[in-house]
This record gives structure tokens, C-alpha cells and sequence, in this order.
């Protein structure tokens, strides 16, 4: 079968690519005032940041093989169960663990673990309930979101465009 690559499906493997990216690299590497390397092994252990990121990365890891096993091509059923509710639990993740503690507030010891980690690092959001967003962070949600929407996109419109080409 011949793959049809999609503008969409592009942009979606793009947007796994610099998930992938930022999984590795954000704990890691210094990024200028984007992280704080320092304040992150300040509460983290050297194995908690290793299991970290080595389960961060074989989850977004294995959506990237899949969108790439499909890509152009329809895609299973299950595949597209996979993306969709795999790529949202991530989101859900990125929320309970960011977004709504900063909207609706949050524990103490939250508000002072991400003081030390994220406390030194740029931001453009104002302080909410202690809690500040700081700006690869949110550039990572909205990357993350735009990723989930494409991959329910592509679910739904790759389901479509087999209808009609079997009629």
C-alpha cells in the first residue's frame, strides 16, 4: 500500500518529535533561564530524574512508533484508540499536574518543590496560588495539546477518507 502522507500527519509527528525532544533534554541540559538544572537535582535524586525521563521517554517513544507504522496509511482501529487515549492521559498529567493546581491552588510542599525547581527560571504568566507556569513548560502543554488534537484529527478523518474512497 502506498502511504498519502497528510499535512496533518506531518505536524503531528513534528509535534511527537519536539514532545520526544523535550522529554530527554529539559532535566538535562541547561536551556538558559527555559530550566534550572541546578534546582531540579535539588530535589530530585540522580535515579528519580534517570526513571523519570527513561518512563517519559518510552511512552511518547511508543505513540512516535506507531504514528510512524501508519503514517500515510489507515490506521487500525486500535492504533487510533492508542494515540488518541494514550497522548490525552499525558495531557491529563500535564494538567493535574500544572494547570490546575495553578488555577485552583495547590499543597505546600508542591508550591515549594516547583519554587526551587522552576523558581529561577523565565516566565511570562503572572503568580497564581503560589504557583507560576513557567514558559517551556507551557510551550510543552500547548505543543502537547496541539499533538492530541491532530492525532483525534487524523483518527477521525482518516476514517472518513477510506469511506469514500471505498464507495
Amino acid at each position: 500500500m502506498n502511504r498519502n502522507i497528510t499535512v496533518a500527519e506531518k505536524l503531528f509527528v513534528t509535534g511527537l518529535g519536539l514532545i520526544l525532544l523535550f522529554m530527554l533534554f529539559h532535566d538535562w541540559l541547561p536551556l538558559g533561564n527555559l530550566n534550572d538544572i541546578h534546582g531540579i537535582q535539588e530535589v530530585n535524586t540522580l535515579k528519580e530524574l534517570i526513571v523519570n525521563t527513561i518512563i517519559n521517554v518510552v511512552s511518547i517513544l511508543v505513540v512516535t512508533v506507531i504514528a510512524l507504522l501508519f503514517i500515510g496509511k489507515r490506521y487500525p482501529i486500535w492504533a487510533k484508540v492508542w494515540l488518541i487515549i494514550h497522548l490525552g492521559s499525558i495531557f491529563y498529567g500535564a494538567l493535574s499536574a500544572w494547570w490546575i493546581p495553578y488555577l485552583f491552588g495547590a499543597v505546600n510542599e508542591r508550591i515549594e518543590r516547583y519554587s526551587m525547581m522552576f523558581g529561577e527560571t523565565h516566565t511570562f504568566l503572572p503568580v497564581m496560588n503560589g504557583i507560576v507556569l513557567n514558559t517551556i513548560h507551557v510551550l510543552f502543554h500547548l505543543i502537547l495539546l496541539i499533538t492530541w488534537i491532530l492525532s483525534i484529527y487524523i483518527s477521525f478523518k482518516f476514517r472518513n477518507m477510506y469511506r469514500e474512497a471505498v464507495k
